[in-house]
């Protein structure tokens, strides 16, 4: 069985996640090795069921939405299951983009570990685990039934908080990743996964109207998460957040739109698709224009 990437996404990021798969494929001298998924929440009917409920999160209770920009993590825990407990799954986000080759991160030892993952950052808590990346070996995750444990959110039996930061895992079962495996938008030599996970600054989102609910935890600053909340409960969960701005970093703007100008000169992508994804506020309005500009890359 070869080791398959999944990349986990909703129509909301459905380009980001073309862009992805497309730069693990142009970047790796071994595209022939391993398998790509896309798993996209809108294939997963059971999540229906559960709009407007609901779930614990950060010890707080949260309404679930199926819209919102981040609705697709509940299937990080996937692929265990998609790959019948057997083999090497690698799970991704779909705004991490390869600017290394991905074959050196699935071929590798896992030294007996069941998860290969990097520190959330910033995160005092010993036990939070980024899982926007997560190597795995399924034959070791049996334990992981995505859909049952997703119901639990709503039962008050599991918070979200401590499922996303793997703190419900046996912490000797977790192998520490290097970041440049899982690098939060920074891009240097040594960068093999680019993440643009600050959603404020996605490249592709600049100027649209935020669609994410933030989550309320800001360690450090009194009274912050108070604060949080109380917008949620008396204006709504996307009121007062504003709108996307443009990545600080130009050359992480211009490596996406590099991509994603690939992607339509070699008919991966259509132009129909983005100018539809522009008027539904799911990329930038001036992407079209952005990919005119953009120089091809290296």
């Amino acid at each position: 069985m070869k080791p398959c990437v999944f990349i986990h996404t909703n129509d909301r990021q459905w380009v980001g996640a073309l862009v992805a798969e497309y730069a693990l494929r142009r970047n790796s001298a071994h595209a022939d090795a391993f398998d790509i998924r896309i798993l996209r929440r809108e294939e997963h009917p059971f999540f229906l069921g559960y709009e407007g409920r609901r779930y614990l999160r950060d010890g707080d209770w949260r309404v679930w939405r199926n819209d919102d920009l981040q609705s697709f993590t509940p299937l990080r825990f996937l692929p265990p299951e998609a790959m019948g407990y057997q083999g090497r799954a690698l799970v991704i986000d779909p705004d991490i983009f390869a600017v290394g080759d991905v074959w050196e991160l699935l071929s590798r030892d896992m030294r007996g570990k069941a998860i290969w993952a990097r520190r959330r950052s910033g995160w005092k808590k010993r036990n939070s685990w980024a899982s926007s990346v997560m190597l795995l070996d399924c034959a070791q995750l049996t334990h992981w039934r995505m859909e049952a444990d997703f119901a639990e959110l709503f039962q008050g039996q599991r918070d979200y908080a401590d499922w996303i930061s793997l703190r419900l895992e046996p912490q000797d079962s977790i192998q520490l990743l290097e970041d440049e495996w899982n690098d939060f938008d920074r891009l240097t030599p040594a960068t093999k996964l680019l993440h643009n996970t600050r959603r404020w600054t996605q490249p592709w989102k600049a100027g649209l109207p935020v669609d994410f609910v933030p989550g309320d935890r800001f360690s450090g600053i009194p009274g912050v998460t108070w604060l949080m909340r109380k917008r949620r409960h008396w204006f709504g969960d996307y009121a007062l957040l504003g709108r996307y701005v443009r990545h600080p970093d130009r050359r992480q703007e211009r490596l996406f739109f590099g991509l994603l100008r690939e992607c339509v000169e070699q008919g991966r992508v259509a132009e129909d698709l983005l100018r539809e994804e522009m008027r539904r506020n799911h990329i930038r309005h001036d992407a079209l224009q952005l990919l005119e500009r953009t120089p091809p890359l290296d």
